[in-house]
């Protein structure tokens, strides 16, 4: 009961989450312009100066690692930017704007909300198949506690997917043992992990390697270390 209670509550918030990102949603608010990145972050470091702290909203610690620090931009304007850039969620575009490195150096880089209407699409569809059979239709164990979906069951012709932030391809929804649903980076992760190099060592998160080399955190995410051939795999015990 707890479990469904959770994907009714994910639904509420993605109902009302859906409803502010409109078909006709201008171009220019889809970019991740540097300009404005450093824009916020120009604000963030003058905010810390003066005050000691950083203007972020409050969280638990149960909230995901890189939904933890979301900028709150009642706290920035208009004293240390006029208002929040045409691309931040909170001014009609569709990013949320974060830090990273906040115990060190903290760095500005943003969320891409862009994939929140197939992922409220398909925790419809899922809560609706619980509603009649009381368990989710899993297909296949990927990890302790990770999920791949039966799709046919929730009447997609095929398994349902993202657009990636990262790269010029579609990323896997998977569902968690909490009853989230999560997108699967491996293929971007993969792919970065043959363009740059690195320094992780084993059992490693090796998350940072997304945002490292673009603005883009990983919405919707769960830890991946290397295996023994060096490729990413699934780690929900670092959970």
């Amino acid at each position: 009961m707890k479990r469904y209670s959770f994907i009714l509550l994910s639904i509420s918030l993605l109902l009302l989450s859906g409803c502010l990102f409109p078909d006709d949603q201008r171009a220019e608010n889809r970019i991740a312009y540097p300009d404005q990145l450093q824009s916020v972050q120009h604000a963030v470091e003058q905010f810390q100066t003066d005050t000691g702290v950083l203007p972020i909203r409050t969280f638990d610690e149960t909230t995901s690692l890189y939904q933890r620090y979301i900028i709150d931009f009642n706290q920035l304007v208009p004293r240390y930017l006029q208002q929040p850039p045409g691309t931040a969620f909170e001014n009609g575009g569709v990013f949320q704007y974060v830090l990273v490195n906040v115990e060190e150096q903290p760095e500005i880089k943003v969320i891409d909300l862009t994939s929140q209407r197939e992922i409220q699409q398909l925790q419809q569809r899922l809560n609706d198949y619980m509603r009649q059979h009381r368990f989710a239709p899993i297909e296949e164990m990927l990890d302790v506690g990770l999920f791949k979906l039966d799709h046919e069951a929730l009447n997609y012709k095929e398994a349902p997917h993202v657009r990636s932030p990262y790269h010029d391809t579609y990323l896997p929804l998977l569902l968690t043992n909490d009853g989230e649903i999560i997108i699967d980076y491996r293929i971007d992760l993969n792919m970065m992990l043959n363009e740059y190099d690195h320094s992780f060592e084993e059992g490693d998160d090796i998350r940072s390697l997304l945002y490292e080399h673009t603005p883009f955190v990983p919405l919707r995410s769960v830890p991946y270390v290397l295996d023994e051939n060096g490729e990413p795999t699934y780690a929900m015990e670092l959970r």
